[in-house]
């Protein structure tokens, strides 16, 4: 099991978060992200989309540099906010800046300020989708004609749980799918991902499983494993970041994990 932390980008100076990640890296979580907004999702004052914010993947190339070890990527890049064949070029830089740490967070995209702000159609739920699928194989395309190359095969996570089209695509496409919901919604979803994976002729265990988890879900951890989920993600928030947290969920991790 891996354990993830989401270190969200409102509300904080840089030096925070900067701190926020060294930290977490310290602590031992296997993944840090973030999130590929052009403002904060709640807390400000009035408007809950107000307050300091900064751009996702300029970040992720200081990540590259300032962390050592843990993988780190975007929960989630939205798909209609970069040409697809620049954001591949993007992700093979970062990936080499950071000796093949990368991971390429997905997603169609669904929060209107952004797009209206920086003057992208939004469209609909299903133009949207529709755009994630064409673009991921000129990702893939690109990210191999790449020189130098990835140092490894950037795995690309997928987020979202649509069960008519989402998660085709994930079976279709993805190294990683990461779900929203309690244990029993998440055991569902996977059960029709299992499904398309079948459909498409893709192995069920080809695409790993990722999900968030909430603190007050920690009673419930040990029942986590058992599912064949992969991957637990901690969202932390600024600009006072709380990572007490996440040293629990990495002390379950080394205590459920150890053998014996």
């Amino acid at each position: 099991m891996r354990i993830a932390v989401q270190v969200q980008p409102q509300h904080a100076e840089y030096e925070q978060i900067r701190t926020t990640v060294l930290t977490a890296e310290e602590l031992g979580v296997d993944i840090i992200y973030n999130w590929d907004h052009f403002f904060p999702l709640y807390g400000g004052e009035p408007d809950p989309t107000t307050g300091k914010h900064y751009e996702c993947w300029t970040m992720l190339g200081a990540w590259a540099e300032q962390t050592e070890r843990v993988q780190f990527g975007a929960l989630v890049t939205c798909n209609s906010y970069r040409n697809p064949q620049l954001l591949a070029d993007m992700a093979r830089t970062v990936d080499n800046i950071s000796d093949g740490r990368l991971i390429l967070g997905m997603g169609a995209g669904w929060f209107h300020k952004d797009y209206a702000e920086f003057d992208y159609e939004f469209g609909t739920g299903g133009s949207r989708l529709r755009a994630l699928e064409e673009a991921l194989p000129l990702i893939r395309a690109r990210l191999a004609a790449g020189d130098p190359p990835p140092r490894r095969h950037i795995p690309i996570l997928i987020g979202g749980g649509g069960e008519k089209v989402t998660l085709r695509i994930v079976a279709e496409h993805a190294d990683i799918w990461h779900g929203f919901g309690d244990l029993e919604t998440i055991e569902h979803k996977m059960a029709v991902l299992d499904g398309w994976c079948d459909e498409v002729g893709r192995p069920r265990d080809g695409v790993q499983r990722s999900t968030g988890i909430k603190r007050e879900d920690f009673d419930r951890l040990d029942e986590y494993g058992p599912t064949g989920i992969d991957e637990l993600v901690l969202s932390v928030g600024g600009p006072d970041y709380d990572l007490e947290p996440v040293r629990e969920l990495v002390a379950w991790r080394d205590t459920s994990q150890r053998p014996g």
